[in-house]
């Protein structure tokens, strides 16, 4: 495996105006390094959220046009192959996570997930939609509480109903801190409350529906509804305290999911981790936020100025 410090040491011995393409061609080869080795179609998608923790959130995670990237990434791919998509991302829209699963099912019956590191909320709904999850020591999942934008801010929907549940109590209990609450809940609006719990109520439907089709798939009937409730009781964040809560491989596989350990297929992580540190070099060296990369050659990015 070619470590961060390694491919950046390689990096700066290449002439500055070449170093585009020499940055392209080693995810190119990484990619193709992994389809050559799992004999599927590989898919990698990723966000430079921890390159740039500047740009707002909402340019960071997955929304509605990351569609576009998929539908680009898969053009001319033979689905019979099945897929695997390394995924790194903070999160981002629940509906746009539904929409890529909808997308990715209609074309693949396969699907395994790999995470280098972080596949977080929204991310983690993806994940839970495939049949199998490679995870290592360093790879985690998260709550899967739905994220508001509020501007540019993103909030978890536990969090806003817990603050209008804590606001309401406050306020039976002493009325006078209502002046108190008013500026506090002002900007998220009355509709918000309502909105945060059907989103976790169908979140929560959406990944115990994922799981007991796929993930669970082959087990009997009763197994499989039980398990997938549970599963998706477990991610649905309320308990966990932060958005932010590690799940690792163990906490998931406690929970049934199928998890395969990276470690042991030594050319799977040396391929899978070399094309992770690639793509964090190719973030930290240009304007590119998110990047949808297929091993048939397509590129999808989303760039923003770092002025932004």
């Amino acid at each position: 495996m070619a470590s961060w410090s390694q491919l950046q040491a390689d990096l700066v011995t290449i002439p500055v105006a070449q170093r585009g393409d020499w940055i392209k061609a080693r995810i190119e080869s990484e990619l193709k390094d992994l389809a050559r080795i799992t004999n599927r179609n590989v898919i990698a998608y990723a966000s430079s959220y921890l390159q740039k923790p500047q740009i707002p959130g909402i340019f960071l995670s997955i929304t509605p046009e990351d569609v576009n990237g998929f539908l680009s990434a898969l053009y001319q791919m033979d689905s019979n192959k099945g897929l695997l998509l390394l995924l790194h991302t903070p999160g981002g829209s629940a509906d746009a996570a539904e929409t890529i699963v909808r997308y990715l099912w209609s074309k693949f019956k396969d699907i395994t997930t790999l995470i280098p590191t972080y596949a977080m909320s929204a991310g983690t709904m993806i994940a839970l939609a495939s049949d199998r999850l490679i995870m290592g020591r360093q790879s985690q999942l998260g709550p899967t509480d739905p994220q508001f934008f509020i501007g540019n801010v993103a909030y978890s929907a536990h969090s806003i109903v817990k603050q209008f549940e804590e606001a309401r109590a406050d306020i039976i209990a002493t009325p006078n801190a209502a002046r108190a609450w008013a500026p506090v809940l002002q900007p998220f609006g009355p509709a918000l409350l309502q909105e945060a719990r059907k989103a976790l109520a169908h979140g929560t439907s959406l990944v115990a529906e994922w799981l007991r089709t796929r993930m669970f798939k082959g087990e009997t009937k009763a197994h499989a509804q039980r398990w997938a409730r549970k599963a998706a009781k477990e991610f649905s964040g309320s308990h966990h305290g932060s958005h932010g809560h590690r799940i690792d491989r163990n906490e998931a596989r406690s929970l049934r999911l199928r998890v395969e350990d990276l470690e042991p297929n030594q050319p799977l992580q040396t391929a899978a981790l070399t094309l992770y540190h690639a793509l964090t070099i190719a973030f930290e060296n240009g304007p590119a936020t998110k990047a949808i990369i297929s091993s048939n050659g397509s590129w999808w990015m989303k760039n923003i100025s770092m002025q932004a």
